[in-house]
């Protein structure tokens, strides 16, 4: 509540009459997930949307494809957010593969990584379910042709990219960055062997996302071996961008829009709103 209440003030101070307010997997697969969206529209008057699994992933490709440009070739594009994992895989504006998997981050870390540092135990049991998951997609992705190019985008490829080497943000967003399997394997055994405290003291590990860092590199190991790939890009541009271009091209094709929302300064609650469409 409070970090939507802190964006709402941003907005308005940055004079904004209208925003997309979406939540994620974290919300949209929890029990409670109706309670949240009405707690939140009561103390801000705001109801987020939540988008399907793979609407995320459709968007997220928007962006991806639309940052590198439609001769780019057969994009292999990788997002891992803290409950799912997206991966899409095309060579037009919409994507020929597009799945969401429950490979977050946070949701591995909270069911297969309790301790801190984890066990070994925990780590091949994780590894094991990672690999189970991957199977049948992975087998979908060879059967389709080998990309001209594999894309990471996400917190998670950013801190390991940094991890290992991609100069830093303040580089901008022009600097090419990529992460490869030779220069960030070494990381994994040591970050593992680290607890959440001490990983925050790494570079490009922030103390929020420390704890959860060790299944992010899992993760991105695990799928870059299942898929042959020895090298990922990372794109600055990710679910947020594609958003905002799909709303772009509704003003200019007259498609279906992603709903806006006024802000209205100084107002804090809100009357209640109409449950928002499923398939937003």
């Amino acid at each position: 509540m409070q970090a939507t209440g802190r964006a709402l003030a941003a907005a308005r101070q940055s004079s904004v009459e209208q925003l997309f307010a979406f939540v994620t997997s974290a919300i949209r697969d929890a029990a409670n997930r109706h309670q949240v969206l009405d707690r939140l529209e009561r103390e801000t008057g705001i109801r987020p949307q939540f988008l399907s699994g793979q609407d995320e992933a459709r968007l997220t490709y928007l962006a991806v494809r639309s940052r590198y440009g439609w001769s780019a070739g057969r994009l292999l594009v990788v997002d891992i957010g803290g409950g799912s994992m997206e991966i899409m895989l095309g060579r037009d504006a919409e994507p020929e593969l597009a799945v969401s998997l429950p490979l977050g981050a946070g949701l591995l870390t909270r069911e297969f990584l309790p301790d801190d540092p984890p066990t070994g135990e925990q780590i091949s049991a994780l590894r094991k379910h990672i690999r189970d998951t991957l199977r049948e997609v992975v087998d979908r992705i060879r059967w389709e042709g080998e990309p001209a190019r594999a894309i990471g985008t996400s917190k998670t490829f950013k801190q390991l990219a940094r991890l290992a080497g991609a100069p830093p943000q303040r580089k901008g967003p022009f600097v090419r960055r990529a992460l490869s399997a030779k220069d960030f394997g070494d990381w994994v055994p040591r970050l593992a062997a680290k607890c959440a405290a001490k990983r925050s003291k790494l570079r490009g590990v922030s103390r929020a996302r420390a704890r959860q860092v060790l299944a992010g590199a899992l993760v991105v190991k695990a799928t870059m071996k299942a898929l042959n790939t020895t090298s990922v890009e990372i794109c600055p541009w990710a679910l947020r961008e594609g958003i905002m271009l799909h709303y772009l091209q509704t003003k200019l094709d007259h498609i279906r829009e992603l709903p806006l929302q006024p802000v209205r300064p100084g107002e804090i609650g809100g009357s209640p709103r109409e449950e928002p469409s499923r398939s937003s």
